[in-house]
């Protein structure tokens, strides 16, 4: 079935790559215009590479190439005034807007809790928690001025739902995203506004299969890939996969934007291979 979310308009954060770039070309074969902001910078202690404006000038490239129009700009989820500018834009030469996805987010130096930096904490804090209430609170008045509800889509993790070792401030900032998406959810569905989340697990992306996790995982090889990490994350999984791919978080979004979950509101949706299961 084309065209689900037809004549509508995406705002999607950390569009640059990875789930966001996935989600922008997912909802744009589906009929959506994207407007779409990354940071396209490093940010310090993320040990993978950053994205870049040429990422985000191909995830342009890939839209248009579907016949959609986007809309693209350097933003940090950090900054409203500038979020808040690039929604301003994009509606601006858009007309609309309908679906926000807040996507965009950051893994970086991890330990136990009690022996956490303060900025590695803050970091996480602001980009992955802070951010995602920047990415909505900059699109709910565009929503509710066009008066035909809408969808938003919060990225949290399994790791929202679950506790893991080591990653103590990524767990605090996924659970604070589904205490985001149930208030906003409740705050805003009497103007047939939803809001949901979905969890993910380990997903074929930049942020997940790195060299730093390569390390981490098979610290006496010199020069560890894929396959050493592979067989220890199909050990957090009941289907036999050891990570699933952006287009199958992409999926996801794309019902819960879509018509076919206009009853769905307040629903934490794991694509996780079974991973909550464990």
């Amino acid at each position: 079935m084309a065209g689900r979310v037809d004549g509508m308009v995406a705002f999607i954060s950390g569009a640059a790559r990875g789930q966001g770039r996935s989600h922008a070309v997912r909802l744009a074969r589906e009929g959506a215009d994207i407007i779409a902001i990354d940071i396209c910078r490093a940010i310090p202690d993320v040990v993978y590479p950053p994205s870049s404006p040429a990422d985000l000038a191909q995830t342009a490239d890939l839209v248009r190439s579907l016949g959609r129009r986007i809309v693209t700009a350097e933003a940090d989820v950090r900054d409203y005034d500038a979020l808040t500018a690039a929604v301003d834009t994009g509606v601006d030469q858009l007309g609309r807007l309908d679906i926000v996805v807040a996507n965009a987010g950051i893994g970086n130096a991890g330990n136990r809790l009690h022996k956490l930096g303060e900025h590695v904490w803050k970091d996480m804090i602001d980009i992955n928690l802070t951010g995602v209430w920047h990415t909505v609170k900059a699109a709910v008045p565009h929503i509710l001025s066009g008066g035909r509800g809408g969808s938003i889509i919060l990225t949290s993790s399994v790791g929202g739902m679950k506790a893991m070792a080591h990653t103590g401030h990524y767990i605090a900032a996924k659970h604070g995203v589904v205490g985001l998406m149930r208030t906003f959810a409740v705050e805003l569905g009497q103007h047939s506004i939803r809001v949901n989340s979905v969890h993910p697990t380990q997903v074929n992306t930049p942020m997940a299969l790195n060299d730093a996790t390569f390390r981490l995982f098979a610290p006496h090889k010199e020069d560890p890939g894929p396959e050493d990490f592979a067989p220890v994350s199909q050990m957090m999984h009941t289907l036999p996969t050891p990570w699933v791919e952006p287009e199958d978080i992409s999926n996801a979004v794309l019902f819960l934007a879509s018509p076919e979950s206009r009853y769905v509101t307040g629903v934490q949706l794991p694509v996780d291979a079974g991973a909550l299961l464990k």
